[in-house]
C-alpha cells in the first residue's frame, strides 16, 4: 500500500496533488510520501515482535537526509556503505550505535571515520579488510565490533546485477571457510566479534532463498559457539521486493518474512538486524515527468518525456518495469493508445517503456513513474549536462523541497579551466 491515490481525478502525494507539486517546483521532480515511508518501516518493526531487533535501513536505496531522520526519529537504524552515507546518517541524527558498516571496499579512512563518531557494527567482507580494520583500531586504541559477512551460496532468483549471496559473487566470506576466518579475527587485535552476517540480494520475491540462507547462519552459528565464539547477533540482511508491475502476483509481506527468521534462526537467543531498503522505500517514492511531444514514427508513437535515463537509470540498467501513469484520471472507458516512452536523451537505451498502453496524452501532460523511491534519485546523474533532478517530501496536506534543482550556472561552475589554457 502507498499513498499515491486519485481522488476527484488528481493523482494525490497524501493531501497533496501532485500536479501542485510540479507547477510549484517543476518537472522532472522526486515525491516521497513520510506516510509510507513510515508505513513500511513499521511493517518491519512489527513483523520482528517479541523478538530483540533493530530495522537498519539501507540507505543507499534513498539517501536523503529528510528521510533518514523521519526514519531515523521513528527508531531506524541505518545501513551505510560508505563514508558519505555515514556522514549523511549522523547529519540526520542517527546515533552511532544504529548505524551498521556494510560494503566491500571500506577504505581505512572510513574505517577510522566510523571508529571516531561512534557505530554499532562493521560487517567485514574479507580477510584483508579484517587486518587493516584491526590495525587501525589498535591505533585509535579501540575495539571494532565487527560480524563476518557469509556468502551462502543460495540463488536469489532475481537480476543478475543485484544477486549477491552465490559463490561467483564478490560478496562475503565462502561459508565453508567461515569457522577459519573467525579463528583469525579472534586472534587479531582491536577486533570483537559479536555476530554474523548474511545478504543475499535484492528484490526478490520468493521466501524459499532466505529460508535456504538462514538455516545455514543457523547451523554456523551452533558451529561457532561450539568454536569458543561469542556470537550475540545476527544481521540477516534485507532483499525482500516490490511489486513494480501491480498486474502481476505481490512478493511475500513483512509478517511472512518475519515468520521465515523466527522459524530459522528464532529459537538461538540472538539479537536480529534487518537492512530492508527498496521495501522502504520503493513505493513511497513517484517521479513526476511531463510530456514534451508526442511522436509518430513509422509503425509507432513516441511519448517524448523531460524525463530522462539519467534521473531514473532503472529501466536502462536493469530492463526494470514502471507503472507509468497519468496525473489527471482518465476518463473511465475510454480507449488506451500504445506510447513507446523515452527521455530527451541521444541514446536508444533512453526508453522507459515499449509498446505501453496507457491513456492517450498529449504535450504539456504529466505523468507519475510508480515504485521510484528506490534507486531512483540516488542513482540520478547529469549525463547529457541535465540538471539534477529535485526531491520533494509530502506529509498529510504540506510539502517541502528536500533537494533543489541546481541551476545551469551552480553545475558549471564546479569545473574549473586550468591556468595554462
Amino acid at each position: 500500500m502507498d499513498h499515491f491515490l486519485y481522488r476527484d481525478g488528481q493523482l494525490m502525494a497524501e493531501d497533496v496533488p501532485l500536479a501542485e507539486i510540479a507547477a510549484s517546483v517543476g518537472t522532472p521532480v522526486y515525491v516521497y510520501s513520510a506516510a509510507t515511508l513510515l508505513r513500511h518501516y513499521r511493517l518491519f518493526d512489527e513483523a520482528l515482535q517479541g523478538m530483540p531487533h533493530l530495522v537498519c535501513f539501507a540507505m543507499k536505496s534513498l539517501s536523503n537526509i529528510a528521510v533518514l531522520k523521519l526514519l531515523g526519529d521513528a527508531g531506524a537504524g541505518m545501513d551505510v556503505v560508505s563514508g558519505g552515507e555515514y556522514l549523511r546518517a549522523k547529519a540526520a541524527g542517527v546515533p552511532g550505535d544504529r548505524i551498521v558498516f556494510s560494503g566491500v571496499g571500506k577504505t581505512r579512512e572510513e574505517m577510522r571515520l566510523a571508529l571516531e563518531g561512534g557505530i554499532r557494527q562493521f560487517n567485514v567482507e574479507s580477510e584483508p579488510e579484517m587486518r587493516a580494520l584491526s590495525e587501525v583500531a589498535s591505533g585509535l586504541g579501540v575495539e571494532a565490533p565487527i560480524t563476518v559477512r557469509v556468502n551462502p551460496d543460495v540463488d536469489a532468483k532475481t537480476h543478475a546485477k543485484i544477486a549477491t549471496g552465490k559463490k561467483e559473487n564478490k560478496f562475503g566470506i565462502p561459508i565453508s571457510r567461515a569457522r577459519e576466518v573467525y579463528a583469525m579475527a579472534a586472534g587479531l587485535p582491536g577486533l570483537k566479534v559479536i555476530g554474523i552476517d548474511v545478504h543475499i540480494g535484492s528484490q526478490l520475491t520468493e521466501l524459499a532463498p532466505f529460508e535456504a540462507a538462514y538455516l545455514k547462519v543457523a547451523e554456523l552459528t551452533r558451529a561457532l559457539r561450539a568454536d569458543g565464539h561469542e556470537i550475540t547477533r545476527l544481521d540477516l540482511g534485507g532483499g525482500l521486493g516490490i511489486p513494480y508491475d501491480r498486474g502481476n502476483n505481490a512478493p511475500p509481506l513483512p509478517v511472512e518474512y518475519g515468520e521465515v527468521i523466527r522459524r530459522t534462526v528464532g529459537d538461538l537467543g540472538c539479537e536480529i538486524e534487518i537492512e530492508p531498503g527498496r521495501l522502504i522505500s520503493g513505493n513511497s517514492g513517484v517521479l513526476v515527468s511531463q510530456v514534451i511531444y508526442v511522436k509518430s514514427g513509422e509503425d509507432r508513437e513516441f511519448l517524448i518525456l523531460d524525463a530522462a535515463m539519467n534521473d531514473l537509470i532503472r529501466p536502462a540498467m536493469y530492463e526494470a518495469h514502471h507503472d507509468i501513469v497519468p496525473v489527471v484520471e482518465a476518463e473511465p472507458g475510454l480507449e488506451q493508445a500504445v506510447y513507446d516512452i523515452v527521455g530527451p536523451i541521444c541514446e536508444s537505451g533512453d526508453t522507459f517503456a515499449k509498446a505501453r498502453s496507457m491513456a492517450p496524452l498529449a504535450s504539456g501532460d504529466l505523468v507519475a513513474f510508480r515504485s521510484a523511491g528506490a534507486y531512483g534519485a540516488v542513482m540520478s546523474s547529469e549525463y547529457n549536462s541535465r540538471l539534477m533532478v529535485p526531491e520533494v517530501l509530502v506529509s498529510g496536506d504540506q510539502f517541502a523541497v528536500i533537494r533543489s534543482r541546481p541551476t545551469y550556472e551552480e553545475m558549471i561552475s564546479r569545473d574549473s579551466i586550468p591556468s595554462w589554457l
